[in-house]
């Protein structure tokens, strides 16, 4: 794998990664503000600048590592999240249920993201092909599919997901409390699901990622749905 392949890759992958977990952040922010919290306001993080939002390891990292595995032979499966919005769900009108609209709120613009890049390919087919054209086309294309991989990805039902975050919102008060403590193991229990699992599995004869098999078929259906309502 020579450097160009690795820098051709990167422009066409940093851009759609960072534009869609920067506005899925933004998103939440925005949401919590609206709903009577403005603590992501007052620090800076109802914003599109993805300096305000970046993780080093969630944002950068782990997507550049999967990155790197795609490119020699490994799944096309990039995940990855920014610092996560300050929320005081206790400041917002109604707690239970407005914690599951700011919870929805980044898959949702991740979707919403989705379907405008796809639709804007169509406009690019009305413009004279060139080298450049491929590139922008190729942002898109990889846009599409990081927006859609992002809000499947965080609406699996696990805190601090965005998911877990909406489960903790339906159920009764007791278990939506015994539920959100598993979010202090969820960090350490994801990164051993996507990088120790595997290998062990793999120890033992079984190749299969156990994240990648969840998630990508959701993934592909919503990919496929995307595609469909705009056309494709």
């Amino acid at each position: 794998m020579d450097l160009w392949t690795i820098g051709h890759a990167l422009s066409v992958w940093l851009l759609p990664v960072v534009t869609a977990i920067t506005l899925h952040e933004a998103a939440h922010g925005w949401a919590a503000d609206k709903l009577g919290d403005d603590t992501a306001r007052r620090l800076g993080r109802v914003s599109i600048n993805p300096l305000r939002h970046i993780d080093p390891f969630g944002t950068l990292i782990l997507p550049g590592l999967l990155l790197l595995g795609s490119l020699v032979g490994g799944p096309r499966f990039i995940i990855g999240w920014a610092k996560p919005v300050p929320v005081a769900f206790h400041r917002l009108g109604n707690p239970k249920r407005d914690m599951i609209w700011v919870a929805l709120a980044g898959p949702g613009t991740n979707i919403a993201l989705a379907l405008l890049f796809s639709l804007t390919m169509h406009l690019v087919l009305l413009t004279p092909q060139s080298t450049v054209l491929l590139w922008v086309w190729t942002n898109l294309d990889n846009a599409i599919l990081v927006n859609v991989l992002l809000a499947c990805f965080n609406m699996l039902p696990v805190p601090p997901l965005d998911g877990g975050r909406v489960v903790t919102g339906l159920l009764p008060l007791p278990a939506a409390i015994r539920f959100a403590r598993i979010e202090r193991y969820a960090l350490v229990v994801l990164i051993g699901v996507i990088f120790v699992l595997p290998l062990l599995l793999e120890q033992m004869g079984i190749e299969v990622n156990p994240l990648a098999a969840v998630l990508l078929p959701m993934v592909d259906l919503v990919h496929g749905l995307v595609l469909t309502a705009t056309g494709w």
